[in-house]
């Protein structure tokens, strides 16, 4: 790692408490609380299973990410490892595309925050309230990275307990022992049309949409570099982090196909809503509703954060203006993080002049980022990891099973891709990612032609 003055370094002020639940917060989003009930909707019962094969193949890429970053620990985590596996274009357009999706996504995140809360107190319009939480989470982010890991660890612990209440209500009523007006109990995981209503298609259907809750556990390989010890840390966040995702997103999906018949509208509109009104639970509709703003707020306040560091290492890299490189005494990339909620507060405009328009189709555009995310760190994974064994380089972790697993996940990946294009809606979606990921890697090309070899991020 090259020497940096400390006015330009950022602080280690993370803990492996903090970086496990931002791991935890960040997977457990509106993906699980709101998006749910999709995937439901189209394989039935069985998107137990998609929810399964989605789980593996994030507990692949998080053990891929920690190989990597015990070895070489960078606030550009995987955009700087494809730099080094592929060369500058490569560690560019990942970081570049990553980026994107964040700012954008930040700005969804608020918007549909405010869409809530502006219902609550109607007086207050709604691109008022995402002026006010993009200024808050703004705030919280310039504080300091201790502070801004407080921050994501309350909203994380709030999210976290959610679901265990919630787990611990369904298995009791399950097991009968809180009464129901109707009786409960598993008898909806084989009817309506049995466990896999929709068969393999359905299931393979619902990947599509599951695998994109996931989104978001990736901050930690970030985040791991501003801790003080980042390769033990990855190494025990991984570990622990990754079975607890899969037991909160497998055992809350089980609770509500068992509760609810996954027919019912109501499980689109709202999963955890739908399953909590059998169980007779007052004041389930706000309370659902003040956990999705929790959500959302807290992965809005992981996005403002992974986005800036990953500006900062662009910058570091000599792949973004110089400016964004500027960090403050507490060890804040400040001017990244005003460069990341930039189209935040361009979002306030947009939400008042074209409320219903403008966010669709953004979040088409970058709406398969993740795949492409995915795939970029198996392939870098796969290189860097040969690369290593053949010049017989230490390293802290080494992935098991290797290279089966990582050629096996890159083949999943791709065949997700290759379903994916026969569903009209996700082959947009993923043309449109592609074309985007296209011009970056063009522009890259174009710009980065006779530039210095690629700098060591830090």
């Amino acid at each position: 790692m090259s020497a940096v003055k400390a006015p330009e370094q950022l602080h280690t002020g993370l803990t492996q408490r903090q970086i496990s639940m931002m791991g935890l917060g960040g997977a457990i989003g509106a993906g699980l609380f709101v998006g749910s009930g999709q995937a439901i909707s189209i394989a039935g019962p069985a998107v137990l299973v998609s929810y399964l094969i989605a789980g593996t193949v994030i507990i692949v890429i998080m053990a891929m990410l920690a190989e990597m970053v015990a070895a070489n620990p960078s606030s550009g985590a995987f955009s700087t490892f494809a730099g080094q596996a592929m060369g500058r274009s490569a560690g560019s357009t990942l970081g570049w595309l990553y980026w994107i999706q964040l700012v954008v996504v930040i700005a969804a995140e608020a918007t549909g925050a405010a869409a809530i809360t502006a219902a609550w107190v109607p007086s207050f319009p709604q691109w008022a309230w995402v002026l006010s939480f993009v200024v808050v989470l703004t705030g919280a982010n310039l504080l300091g990275v201790r502070n801004y890991g407080r921050f994501e660890y309350w909203f994380a612990v709030i999210k976290v307990a959610a679901i265990i209440a919630f787990l611990v209500f369904g298995v009791l009523v399950l097991a009968h022992v809180i009464p129901t007006p109707e009786p409960v109990g598993f008898a909806n995981l084989a009817a309506h049309g049995g466990f896999a209503p929709g068969g393999m298609a359905g299931i393979a259907a619902a990947v599509l949409i599951v695998i994109f809750s996931f989104g978001g556990t990736e901050v930690v390989s970030i985040a791991a570099a501003e801790s003080k010890d980042p390769a033990g840390n990855i190494k025990r966040v991984v570990k622990s982090v990754m079975m607890r995702i899969l037991f909160f997103y497998l055992g809350s999906i089980l609770v509500i196909v068992a509760l609810v018949p996954w027919n019912n509208p109501a499980i689109v509109d709202g999963p955890f809503a739908a399953a909590l009104d059998v169980m007779h639970i007052p004041g389930v509709g706000f309370l659902m509703n003040a956990v999705v703003v929790v959500a959302l707020l807290s992965a809005m306040n992981a996005n403002i954060y992974g986005s800036s560091r990953m500006l900062y290492s662009l910058g570091q890299r000599k792949l973004a203006p110089s400016a964004v490189t500027h960090v403050t005494g507490k060890g804040v990339p400040s001017k990244s993080v005003i460069a990341s909620v930039a189209f935040s507060f361009l979002a306030v405009g947009l939400n008042w002049i074209w409320p219903e328009a403008v966010m669709p189709i953004l979040l088409n555009v970058v709406g398969s980022t993740i795949i492409f995310i995915w795939a970029f760190i198996a392939v870098t994974q796969l290189i860097l990891r040969r690369r290593a064994d053949r010049d017989g380089g230490h390293l802290p972790l080494r992935l098991w099973g290797f290279p089966g697993l990582s050629i096996a996940t890159i083949v999943v990946l791709a065949a997700i891709v290759a379903i994916a294009m026969t569903d009209p809606s996700a082959r947009t979606q993923l043309l449109l990612t592609g074309g985007l990921t296209a011009v970056i890697w063009v522009i890259s090309k174009i710009a980065l032609r006779d530039k210095i070899p690629e700098a060591v991020d830090a």
